[in-house]
């Protein structure tokens, strides 16, 4: 056959993701803390974002009583339309200014404050240069001027601050404290290096050894001073050793407690009738070990814990309302406030003459414009969805968890008109603040458990709730098997396998009926 070559049209039709778009997505599953973190940095990159500083009275609510958004004209008509000639007035510029929203405009903060903040950020030498005089209450010789190292009478907030002291610094600090030898030194900062947030050695004796040419009985040796060191139970080995190092230390480590170490899986599985035998004490004794070792510390690593906690903020609130709904509306707390600043793009626009210079504003005004946009379809999708879910899970809010419906992301979708990617997105990392308590979005989402009545199906999490709730009014001569707590939801139109009752009970972490039982009867004779 021929090869030949030859041109063909073809017309068709394909989804293509631009940046805009993609940046749309990537806000919509962001969460609030999230959200601000990303405004936060696009407010430093791009010179035409700025923060709303209006107070509340003049800022727009998005709620449910009304769809629409409303924004104050911030700019006038003659300083847009000068604007407008500006643009046009470049040869080179993108058209797609024109289709710039002139809803988004605001009056740009005084640009003599936006000079000097912008001075003393970019000149942070100054301050580092002045050394000593940081501390002092008046001015120096040099002037009130920060750049030629004085000192302006008050000292910045951030220079004040104590870097936070990690556990590698502290291990560190009292290794140089307590150990002279500089064999034993280079050994403790190695074993100090091994060390896992939670505090325990993450390699062994022999390793380290064999990594830094060491007798392993120096290595033991070394490791027995680290371990002395603070907190209590640190470059432990594993849990029995960090429970002993504490309890050496506290003076209580004897033969019987030592018994009770060796033997912890016995207090798990709650035999405490031959745990009391292997250790040769009676009740009252073996309940106070057990209280001793609760109260000692299994990861005494995390007293430096890295890991900042973020705090839940709901991202919407549901209220009763006067007539017997519910209003829904949207944390305002959570929603970044930015507004475009159209006035100060028009005065740059006038002097700018290089293209390159005209295509980077251009860049800019695309970007924030964008930006705005996708705050603002962000906080409105986010409403529909929480207005949707308040509407099918009415009784939940009125009458408890028991009444929780099944509920999945088509419903939703189907409902609102949207897709279930978009409902799944919406609903990661976002919060309900309820009557009921603060809850994601996701709990309301839930599996659907037939009815044996042939009556409506019934939430898992609700049966979920069920299950513990029989399990809480157990007694000891009365324990529940899974088979018993089967043919009793049954009894209430419940229909589930005994397998899926284990499964639910294992996941609230609720032991076995044997294991139940022993409890009980613990409970009862103490």
């Amino acid at each position: 056959m021929a090869l030949s070559q030859k041109l063909q049209m073809r017309q068709g039709q394909s989804l293509v993701m631009t940046p805009q778009l993609q940046q749309a997505i990537k806000l919509l599953q962001m969460s609030n803390f999230e959200l601000q973190a990303y405004v936060e940095s696009e407010l430093e990159s791009n010179p035409l974002l700025e923060r709303d500083e209006r107070d509340e009275a003049g800022r727009d609510i998005v709620s449910d009583s009304d769809g629409e958004t409303a924004r104050d004209e911030a700019v006038t008509g003659a300083e847009l339309k000068d604007t407008a000639e500006q643009i046009a007035s470049g040869e080179n510029t993108p058209e797609n200014l024109d289709q710039f929203d002139t809803g988004l405009e605001n009056v740009y903060a005084d640009e003599a404050t936006a000079d000097k903040i912008n001075r003393e950020a970019a000149d942070p030498m100054g301050m580092q240069d002045s050394g000593w005089q940081l501390s002092s209450t008046g001015n120096t010789a040099g002037g009130n001027g920060r750049g030629g190292g004085g000192y302006d009478g008050e000292m910045a907030f951030d220079a004040t601050l104590a870097s936070e002291s990690t556990l590698a610094d502290h291990l560190t600090e009292q290794l140089h404290l307590t150990v002279a030898d500089p064999a034993m030194r280079m050994i403790g900062a190695h074993l100090i290096g091994l060390v896992n947030e939670a505090g325990y050695l993450t390699g062994d004796v022999e390793s380290v050894a064999d990594t830094l040419g060491a007798k392993p009985d120096l290595v033991e040796k070394t490791l027995a001073i680290v371990q002395t060191f603070d907190p209590p139970g640190i470059l432990a080995r594993d849990l029995k050793e960090c429970l002993s190092i504490q309890l050496q230390e506290r003076d209580r480590f004897d033969p019987a407690m030592q018994v009770f170490i060796e033997n912890l899986d016995l207090l798990a599985k709650h035999d405490f009738a031959r745990l009391k035998s292997m250790c040769k004490v009676d009740m009252d004794d073996l309940r106070d070990m057990a209280d001793e070792v609760r109260s000692l510390n299994p990861k005494p690593g995390n007293v430096f814990g890295s890991v900042i906690v973020q705090p839940v903020v709901p991202d919407v609130i549901v209220r009763p309302a006067p007539d017997g709904s519910w209003a829904v509306e949207l944390n305002t707390e959570t929603l970044p406030r930015v507004l475009v600043n159209n006035q100060y793009f028009a005065q740059v626009s006038r002097g700018t003459t290089r293209d390159t210079d005209k295509l980077y504003l251009s860049d800019c005004m695309s970007n924030a414009t964008w930006l705005v946009k996708s705050l603002d379809q962000r906080a409105r999708t986010i409403l529909a969805v929480a207005r949707e879910i308040v509407r099918q899970q009415d009784a939940f809010l009125m009458y408890g968890v028991e009444h929780l419906r099944p509920l999945n992301l088509k419903t939703v979708a189907d409902a609102i008109s949207m897709h279930e990617s978009t409902i799944s997105r919406v609903t990661s990392n976002k919060y309900f603040e309820t009557p009921r308590g603060v809850f994601e979005l996701k709990y309301f989402f839930t599996t659907a458990i037939s009815s044996s009545a042939g009556g409506d199906d019934h939430s898992a999490e609700s049966v979920r709730h069920r299950i513990r709730s029989m399990i809480d009014e157990e007694t000891a001569a009365k324990i529940l098997s899974d088979d018993q707590i089967v043919d009793l939801l049954c009894a209430e139109g419940i229909e589930i396998a005994r397998r899926t009752v284990a499964k639910y009970r294992e996941a609230m972490h609720i032991p076995s009926s044997i294991m139940r039982r022993r409890q009980k009867r613990m409970l009862e004779a103490g």
